[in-house]
């Protein structure tokens, strides 16, 4: 019997993770929730995993516990017999101004979202090598791009996608042989899980809608649509691509 199609996603109990864990369920594949803390989202995700005939595993773990990675790859590589797909979506965002920024401030935006990917793909390697139609996906965001008096700038979380979206091309390069394609998905402003966090007020978020082109912030589904399609076999011969989903924000 031929294994489902096994996916790793993280921070995906709510927002973009859970959207894109639901966009790519389907009866021959196998997740691995993963969230920090939100056991209760990560539940209802598996839920609907399962609901559209996948299978669905949760684990709890801060990915900047450097053996946290490593732990989420051989659960999932071991559970569902192998690896497939890593989409490193967790993170956080910090718009404190750099001037005001300490040290351990910004080592914490690097190790959420650069050195969580660095450690996740490194443990994810060896097993994607024996993967079907391995995709390594990450998902950064438009603060590592657009830079604007009328933008809001988050200049840790820019930096940290910043070295993330340069992973993403090294590795591009080193694993392009072994047929494992790696590429990113950079979201402009979307929308946010009623009742979450969001980093800046309603207010600035509406002056910063009027600058998009396409008069609108985006839905969790657009990014988990440009996902999906990364991780599928029609993007078989796209790598080191950084695919912005932003309504036209950054031009």
């Amino acid at each position: 019997m031929t294994r489902p199609r096994s996916i790793l996603v993280t921070g995906a109990a709510s927002g973009i993770g859970a959207a894109i864990c639901r966009t790519l369920a389907a009866p021959d594949t196998a997740f691995l929730v993963h969230t920090r803390r939100n056991a209760d989202g990560a539940q209802a995700v598996a839920d609907a995993i399962r609901s559209a005939g996948g299978q669905a595993e949760i684990m709890l773990a801060d990915l900047t516990d450097p053996t946290a990675p490593d732990r989420l790859v051989q659960y999932a590589a071991e559970r569902f017999g192998g690896l497939d797909v890593v989409v490193s979506n967790a993170g956080f965002a910090d718009r404190t101004p750099l001037a005001d920024l300490t040290d351990a401030a910004m080592t914490a935006s690097v190790e959420a979202i650069q050195g969580a990917f660095f450690r996740l793909t490194r443990a994810a390697i060896p097993h994607l090598k024996q993967g079907d139609q391995a995709r390594i996906v990450a998902i950064s965001s438009f603060v590592a791009h657009a830079y604007r008096a009328n933008l809001q700038t988050f200049p840790a979380s820019a930096a940290a996608k910043a070295g993330m979206e340069a992973l993403v091309r090294a590795l591009a390069v080193a694993l392009g042989p072994d047929g494992i394609t790696v590429n990113a998905v950079v979201p402009g402003f979307i929308e946010k899980d009623g009742g979450a966090h969001r980093a800046i007020s309603a207010e600035a978020l509406a002056r910063q809608t009027a600058h998009i082109p396409l008069g609108r912030i985006g839905k969790p589904s657009d990014v988990a649509d440009a996902v999906a399609f990364l991780a599928s076999p029609r993007a078989g011969y796209i790598t080191g691509h950084m695919l912005h989903v932003n309504g036209g924000l950054a031009i």
